[in-house]
C-alpha cells in the first residue's frame, strides 16, 4: 500500500501599501506567519519604500498599487492615510487580491459601503484592523455577555481620555484636517473602543453627541473632544467620553452592565497597554483592580503604543489569513467595520444640528410596560463637513 504525501500548505504573497509608523506593525504581522511572505512595499516616496524594503528583506519596493499588485500578491495591506483607503481597496479588488484595511474603513459611509460592496462581487475577502477585539480581557467580556454572566447589555461607558502634544498633528501634513484626517480623536483613537462597545451592545439606533476643540484648536480643524449618548436597537444605553486634550492622560476604560445585574470594565492604561478586566461584579462580589497604578509613566509615546499592539495585530492578521484558507470569513469584516464609523459620523452630524441621529427602532426592552413616549426630530447622516468650534 503507498500514500501519496499531504499537498504543502499555500504561501500567501503580501504586499503593504503605506510605509509610515503603522506599516511596521503589519511588517511584524504577516512576517510571524510561516505560510506568509511579503514581497513588495509601496509608498509614493519611493525612497522611503525603497528604505522600508531595504530594512525588512523585502524584495521589492514601488511607488504605484498598480506596480504592488503586478508582483502577483494574494492581499494586500493598507496602511495609508484614511481618505486614500477606497482607492487602494477598489485597486486590489478589481485584480481579484484579498484586502487587510486599517481603520478607519474610510471617512465616510458612501466609500465604505462602496468599498465593501467592490469586494463582496469581486469575490475577495475585506478585513479591518480593530485589534484591540483581541484582547484576552475584551474576549473576556464578550463571553460573559454571550454565557449569560452579564447577558444582553443594557448600560455602557466609554472613556477614551488621552493625551497627544501639538507635535503629533504637525509632524504630518495630513493630520488634523478634515479633508485628509477626516476627523479628530473620534476618527483616530476613539473608534477603536466605539468598535469595541458596539461589538458588545449591539446596533446602534440613536447617536446625540457634541464636539469641541480645547487644546488643539489653533492648529487642526477637527475636534480634540467628544461626547455622546448612545442608545442601541435592544434599548440599551451608554455614554461617550474621547480626547486627545487630557494631560496626564488617563487612559480608556469600558464597563458594560448587563440585564443580569452584573457588570464588567476593561481598563487600557497606559495606552497602548494591553486592556485588563479591572472590575468584574458578578453573584455578589466584586473583584478590581487599580485601575491607574503607581508609578506606571502615563504618557506614552506613539512608537511604544504601535509596538505594543504588535502582538494584536499578529493574532488579527492570523485570523485573516486562516480565513482565507478556510473560506470563512475574517472576525472584523468591512461590514463590521463600517458599525463603529456610522456611530462616530453621527456624532459630527448631531453637533452639527444639534439634534440627534436616528438609524433604526428601539426596543423598550418591555422595562415599564408603558407605551414608548413620542419620538424628538431627529437629523439624517449627511456626508456635509462638521463645524467643530
Amino acid at each position: 500500500m503507498t500514500s501519496s504525501a499531504s499537498a504543502p500548505a499555500r504561501t500567501f504573497r503580501v504586499g503593504i501599501v503605506g510605509c509610515g509608523a503603522i506599516s511596521r506593525n503589519h511588517l511584524e504581522a504577516f512576517g510571524a506567519l510561516d505560510n506568509v511572505r511579503i514581497v513588495g512595499v509601496c509608498d509614493i516616496d519611493l525612497d522611503r519604500a525603497r528604505a522600508t524594503a531595504e530594512s525588512w528583506d523585502v524584495p521589492h519596493a514601488v511607488n504605484t498599487v498598480a506596480e504592488l499588485l503586478g508582483l502577483g500578491v494574494d492581499i494586500i495591506s493598507v496602511c495609508t492615510p484614511h481618505p486614500t483607503h477606497e482607492d487602494v481597496v477598489l485597486q486590489s479588488a478589481a485584480a481579484g487580491v484579498h484586502v487587510l484595511c486599517e481603520k478607519p474603513i474610510s471617512t465616510d459611509l458612501p466609500s465604505a459601503e462602496r468599498m465593501a460592496a467592490a469586494c463582496a462581487g469581486a469575490g475577495v475577502k475585506l478585513g479591518v484592523l480593530f485589534q484591540r477585539r483581541f484582547w484576552p480581557g475584551a474576549q473576556r467580556i464578550r463571553a460573559a455577555i454571550d454565557d449569560g454572566t452579564l447577558g444582553r447589555p443594557v448600560m455602557g461607558q466609554c472613556s477614551v481620555m488621552l493625551h497627544r502634544e501639538p507635535e503629533y498633528y504637525s509632524k504630518d501634513a495630513w493630520r488634523g484636517t478634515w479633508a485628509n484626517d477626516g476627523g479628530g480623536v473620534l476618527m483616530t483613537q476613539a473608534i477603536h473602543y466605539i468598535d469595541l462597545l458596539q461589538c458588545f451592545m449591539g446596533d446602534i439606533a440613536e447617536v446625540y453627541g457634541k464636539i469641541n476643540s480645547y487644546k488643539h484648536g489653533t492648529n487642526i480643524e477637527v475636534e480634540d473632544s467628544a461626547t455622546a449618548v448612545l442608545t442601541f436597537t435592544s434599548g440599551a444605553m451608554a455614554t461617550l467620553e474621547a480626547s486627545t486634550a487630557v494631560s496626564p492622560s488617563l487612559g480608556v476604560q469600558i464597563r458594560i452592565t448587563g440585564e443580569t445585574g452584573a457588570s464588567a470594565s476593561l481598563t487600557e492604561f497606559p495606552e497602548g497597554s494591553d486592556g485588563r478586566v479591572d472590575l468584574w461584579a458578578v453573584g455578589g462580589t466584586i473583584t478590581t483592580e487599580a485601575v491607574h497604578p503607581a508609578g506606571v509613566r502615563p504618557n506614552v509615546d506613539l512608537a511604544t503604543i504601535n509596538g505594543q499592539l504588535i502582538p494584536h495585530h499578529t493574532s488579527q492578521v492570523r485570523d485573516f489569513v486562516a480565513a482565507l484558507e478556510n473560506g470563512t470569513e475574517p472576525a472584523i469584516t468591512g461590514e463590521d467595520a463600517t458599525k463603529a464609523l456610522r456611530i462616530l459620523l453621527a456624532v459630527y452630524e448631531s453637533s452639527r444640528t444639534g439634534l440627534p441621529v436616528r438609524f433604526a427602532a428601539v426596543d423598550q426592552m418591555d422595562i415599564t410596560g408603558q407605551p414608548s413616549p413620542p419620538e424628538a426630530p431627529a437629523a439624517e447622516l449627511t456626508t456635509r463637513t462638521p463645524v467643530s468650534r
